[in-house]
């Protein structure tokens, strides 16, 4: 409720100033999604769903808004500006503003491919048919061919484009990886690295221990995946992947998040050192905001960690 309430109240105040409250709520909801918050991973999963049904409705109403004969009749129109879209609009704005960057050619030539037309644009096609003004050709109808023949160009020559210009990790794959189960279902990965002297080097998968219900997803061995057989040898410096059930906090009550400011009691401190009280637990530590430190007794906490606890009643 809270954050429709923030959506509504963002564009209502940027069409009162005279902006463009679309993209108000698209820059609100970049800002928002590169925010950590407590209750967002049920935010996220609402909206998903949310944002699906309104396309569904979208496209419906699209779809009984256009007719063929329109459609045709203002096609050599629409060809002409995707064409000019294209060729000339898109790679004059992208290779200016990316100029800062001093990005590859190949990247910017790719980038500059990519700008496929979509319901966005056929969205404020209709706001400029719904304000009763007054125009030389069917806007609409010019939009919505614009956006068939960006889907239809752009969308075939990306693939064998990506593969000219050298923009293809054969690292990486359009297949579902481990971030996506962990995000979407109630299934984790833990990893762990095989330190020298570890009494795990020199045994096999089979011989693991593993006393909870997890499983060695995979190993990675210099820069190499292997699959964890039965036979497989440990050796120094191996990642492991455990995964296994996930738990999901349904009220997120129990954890508290914060980050540890200049001059914080905390500051320069080891963990062990910290006269925390019986029912609290460091339970993670986020240092420049990518890395995550298991918080053992060791760790020393820096100004700028993200300190995340487990604070119960008992």
């Amino acid at each position: 409720v809270f954050m429709v309430s923030v959506m509504l109240i963002t564009y209502s105040a940027t069409d009162i100033v005279g902006g463009n409250g679309y993209l108000a709520l698209y820059i609100l909801g970049i800002y928002l999604g590169n925010t950590e918050f407590k209750g967002k991973r049920d935010i996220v999963f609402f909206f998903d769903g949310f944002s699906e049904i309104i396309q569904i409705g979208l496209f419906f109403i699209l779809g009984l808004l256009s007719n063929l004969s329109s459609f045709v009749q203002t096609l050599p129109i629409a060809l002409a500006v995707a064409l000019f879209m294209a060729v000339i609009a898109r790679p004059l704005a992208v290779y200016g503003l990316m100029l800062p960057f001093r990005l590859k050619g190949n990247q910017l030539k790719m980038i500059s491919l990519a700008g496929i037309r979509g319901a966005a644009a056929i969205a404020f096609a209709i706001m400029a048919v719904s304000s009763n003004l007054d125009f030389s050709v069917d806007i609409y109808h010019v939009v919505f061919g614009v956006c068939v023949i960006s889907s239809l160009l752009q969308g075939t020559l990306m693939p064998p484009a990506a593969k000219r210009w050298d923009m293809l990790d054969p690292n990486d794959t359009v297949l579902k990886t481990f971030n996506h189960y962990q995000s979407k279902a109630e299934i984790g990965f833990l990893e762990t690295r095989i330190h020298q002297n570890s009494n795990l080097i020199g045994s096999q998968v089979k011989d693991l221990n593993l006393t909870f219900d997890f499983i060695v997803a995979k190993i990675e061995r210099n820069g190499q995946t292997i699959v964890p057989r039965g036979h497989i040898t440990l050796q120094e410096d191996d990642l492991i992947i455990l995964g296994g059930e996930v738990h999901f906090d349904e009220t997120g009550h129990d954890l508290v998040e914060f980050t540890i400011p200049k001059g914080h009691q905390w500051e320069n401190k080891h963990i062990k050192d910290l006269e925390l009280e019986a029912n609290k637990l460091i339970v993670m530590v986020q240092r420049n905001s990518n890395d995550i430190i298991v918080p053992s007794g060791d760790v020393l906490l820096l100004r700028g960690d993200k300190v995340i606890i487990l604070n119960t009643e008992y």
